[in-house]
């Protein structure tokens, strides 16, 4: 009886972990939201927005962190559940350093309204790689609530559209600049939007990595596609 109520104690840690991690999650894809609002119509409030949940997300890194470490310290999981608990602790992470980005985009926003430029989303492709990296932050989010590694690796798939978007947006803003000198500086401001949003993709798909992780036992943040999409549907 009492290693089986300890057991359910550790599940309900790990529920408790997990709900904050989606709610860290929830706070994140709102803040990409109000990006991309941004890139249409600039708003103060908005950048205000982004700026107030950014600090919640990192409260939230740091309550989800320690509780991370206080559940093995007191539980000493072992196999599938330390991975787990190592594995929150690195989505975690990864969900800080995309409301970062946020914040850089909601910056770059303001500065491209104080110029007198044309809205963000006139740069043809930035608000499709912005909608693209939200997407697959949300994908990341929803296989992390399934435990799915199938999911997650499609996440990854899926990051390489946010990576050939960003690519062809540089290629573009690169002959803006050299056919306008005029409009570098605004074209930098939209080139870093740009950078952001790649970014923001690239969390997403080290969200999906850990996933993996945590789900199979293996650490795929270093080998091709083709090997981690086996790795994750193998039964």
């Amino acid at each position: 009886m009492p290693d089986k109520h300890l057991s359910s104690q550790f599940d309900a840690a790990l529920d408790m972990l997990s709900t904050d991690l989606l709610k860290m999650g929830g706070l994140v894809e709102r803040q990409i939201a109000r990006c991309l609002e941004l890139l249409n119509t600039y708003d103060p409030a908005l950048v205000i927005e982004v700026r107030e949940s950014e600090r919640q997300v990192n409260a939230l890194e740091l309550d989800i962190d320690e509780e991370i470490h206080r559940v093995i310290a007191r539980r000493q999981p072992a196999a599938r559940d330390l991975r787990l608990l190592m594995a929150m602790s690195k989505c975690v992470t990864n969900l800080e350093r995309i409301g970062d980005e946020a914040r850089k985009i909601a910056k770059r926003a303001r500065r491209i309204d104080e110029t007198g430029a044309a809205p963000a989303a006139r740069v043809i492709g930035l608000e499709k790689c912005g909608a693209m990296a939200a997407s697959v932050l949300h994908q990341a989010l929803d296989a992390f609530a399934r435990m799915d590694a199938v999911a997650a690796a499609q996440v990854v798939r899926d990051d390489r559209a946010v990576d050939e978007i960003f690519r062809d947006l540089v290629r573009t803003l690169v002959t803006r600049m050299q056919e306008a000198p005029g409009t570098i500086s605004v074209a930098l401001d939209y080139l870093f939007i740009a950078k952001a949003f790649e970014r923001i993709g690239d969390h997403a798909k080290n969200i999906a990595e850990f996933i993996v992780y945590a789900v199979r036992g293996r650490d795929v943040r270093h080998v091709p596609l083709r090997e981690l999409e086996r790795e994750a549907s193998e039964t």
